[in-house]
């Protein structure tokens, strides 16, 4: 199992769209992509109130970077939430 990790920086006055955009993604879009497993938000950073936390819990890391990602799937992903991001997210995998 992999573990993405995923920060995003989001534009001032648009985190309830953010939220709302983010939860309608990952019920409708994630669970269609081969190797996921699960979704959860953690929410708002302390130090960085416009940053957001997010972990997607795929079966490989392939699933996510090459079908997902290079994918129809990912397309419809950031279409809901990229624009409510303020630069790139920062994404990691962890093991």
């Amino acid at each position: 199992m992999i573990l993405e990790l995923a920060q995003v920086r989001i534009k001032d006055g648009e985190a309830d769209a953010f939220v709302e955009a983010l939860r309608t993604a990952a019920t409708t879009v994630l669970p269609q992509a081969e190797g996921f497993l699960g979704f959860e938000a953690h929410g708002w950073c302390v130090e960085r109130p416009d940053v957001f936390l997010f972990t997607i819990r795929w079966n490989t890391l392939e699933d996510h970077t090459t079908s997902f990602r290079g994918g129809e799937l990912f397309t419809a992903w950031r279409e809901l939430i990229g624009p409510y991001f303020a630069d790139a997210p920062h994404v990691e995998h962890f093991g």
